[in-house]
């Protein structure tokens, strides 16, 4: 649980730095007309909860197991990949005037955090146990 609890404060402040202050202006100008004046909290704290799940049990303890910073860097990567590619390549197939660009971007930054957040995740642990 204590892997657990870290990778969620983890990903929790770099996924607010991004949506809250990098990112804020390129989402609202890409798809502004779909977006809420009140975000859902509740939908989205699930979400980071099942999410940073996954990357505990499918990438972080293999990982800290293994004693590879790099499995959790590239697991986690292609964990981030296939999680957002979910999301996002089903709105481009299905939702009229998904921007192909919010596609890119968002696969790239889901393969970004899920990197980030394993390996950050392992090397701490390493550091505290």
């Amino acid at each position: 649980m204590k892997t657990y609890f870290l990778a969620t404060s983890i990903f929790f402040v770099i996924d607010m730095i991004w949506l809250g202050l990098v990112a804020r202006n390129f989402y609202a100008e890409q798809i502004g007309f779909l977006l809420k004046k009140d975000v859902n909290w509740i939908a989205a704290l699930i979400f980071y909860f099942l999410f940073v799940a996954g990357l505990t049990v499918f990438v972080i303890q293999p990982a800290i197991e293994k004693n590879s910073v790099i499995s959790a860097l590239v697991m986690g990567g292609f964990f981030g990949l296939v999680t957002y590619a979910t999301y996002d390549l089903t709105n481009l197939a299905t939702m009229k005037n998904w921007p192909l660009l919010i596609t890119v971007v968002d696969l790239v930054w889901g393969t970004t955090l899920g990197a980030v957040v394993s390996s950050l995740t392992v090397l701490i642990s390493k550091k505290i146990t």
